[in-house]
């Protein structure tokens, strides 16, 4: 496994970390479990082959995920870094951020959150809850206290509030020490900010590096990019990640051994790009744009659509035809999708509760209409 150093917080971290969002799980009656006995063979494995870093949240999993992370860190738990994050609500106050915080240590089983992360914001909730609030000062005082050991905040917004977050934390005393952001081949909005904050010697950690799944099916992209013979496309998204010198980690959303095996593959890969491959790269994508038409993430933030819609398979079904050029294998999908009882645009009801909640700001019904009308044609 490969390691750089994290930012100026003094910790070295593994190219490749785990993201805790996607654990196996299973029903029992009307709940939804996390299979244990599978996060733990899948953890042991990452550990054991170098992955040091683990990123969980208090509602992945259906509240599951900080819980079997503990348990499945139990035998190692300080030599690894785990990161969580506080839920931002108007109104909570330093009081709701230590409520968040002692509820994350106690699913967690660890004295201790090495990187606490501000969950999803944006300039809004940083003007109007964080700063108003106290919570940069109640995270100061938790890192204190020994209770988080680094100030760390994730992102969903235009990248000029980046600047914004960062600087102003700085200002009022109490620094970010790292980030978590969108960030893969199709998605570089973000790119020059991260370039900034790194520079700012904040730790940088991408999300999404396999572009919710889009980069992971096969394609001849780097083909079509380079001319070169023809890699794994989502070896290609790990490696053009890792390939950016101001970024420190590539986070995924690992569901199973096979893939934890594979990923950790390619973070260990000693042929990782050159910056000048990377910047020869980030140069022919430009030519491709319509590769980035209707980027969905898959993060499932627009979900349970009020018609009962699965819109991030609808749009993941849609790359399979539109991206990768498998017309037959999406149309198939398709009708797959929609004998088992799958909904679709017909059945759209027009309330645009999906709207309000992506983080992408896609216009997703008229994306929906769009898509269904060539899957019907």
């Amino acid at each position: 496994m490969n390691y750089r150093d994290f930012g100026k917080t003094g910790e070295k971290i593994s190219a490749l970390g785990f993201g805790c969002m996607r654990f196996p799980e299973y029903k029992e009656g009307e709940k939804n479990l996390v299979d244990q006995d599978k996060v733990d063979e899948m953890i042991a494995y990452a550990y054991e082959n170098g992955v040091n870093y683990f990123d969980t949240a208090p509602y992945y999993c259906n509240q599951n995920s900080e819980a079997a992370l503990g348990h499945a860190v139990k035998g190692f738990r300080d030599k690894i870094l785990i990161s969580t994050k506080c839920p931002i609500n108007a109104g909570m106050g330093a009081d709701g951020y230590r409520k968040f915080l002692e509820q994350s240590l106690t699913r967690l089983g660890t004295d201790h959150i090495d990187f606490y992360h501000f969950w999803g914001i944006n300039r809004g909730s940083f003007n109007d809850i964080i700063v108003p609030e106290g919570l940069l000062e109640a995270a100061q005082k938790a890192k204190e206290e020994g209770l988080i050991r680094h100030i760390s905040f994730s992102f969903h917004d235009h990248p000029s509030a980046i600047k914004h977050i960062v600087d102003t934390s700085e200002e009022r005393g109490v620094p970010m020490e790292t980030m978590l952001c969108q960030y893969n081949l199709l998605d570089r909005s973000n790119e020059e900010m991260i370039k900034y904050v790194n520079e700012k010697g904040l730790g940088t950690v991408a999300m999404g590096p396999v572009g919710g799944g889009r980069l992971a099916a096969p394609t001849e992209l780097y083909t079509k990019l380079t001319g070169k013979p023809s890699i794994a496309t989502y070896e290609l998204a790990f490696k053009f990640c890792l390939g950016n010198p101001s970024l420190n980690c590539a986070l995924s959303g690992m569901q199973n051994l096979d893939m934890v095996k594979k990923n950790i593959k390619v973070a260990s890969d000693d042929t990782a790009f050159s910056e000048e491959e990377w910047e020869q790269l980030g140069s022919a994508m430009e030519s491709i744009k319509k590769f980035s038409e209707l980027y969905c993430t898959g993060c499932k933030y627009c979900q349970p659509c009020p018609a009962d819609i699965n819109i991030p398979r609808i749009f993941e079904i849609y790359t399979y035809y539109n991206v990768y050029g498998l017309k037959d294998h999406a149309k198939n999908m398709m009708r797959d999708y929609k004998n088992r009882g799958g909904k679709t645009f017909s059945d759209c009801i027009g309330c645009g509760a999906c709207e309000d909640k992506c983080p992408q700001h896609l216009e997703i019904r008229k994306n929906l209409e769009k898509v269904m009308k060539i899957f019907e044609e």
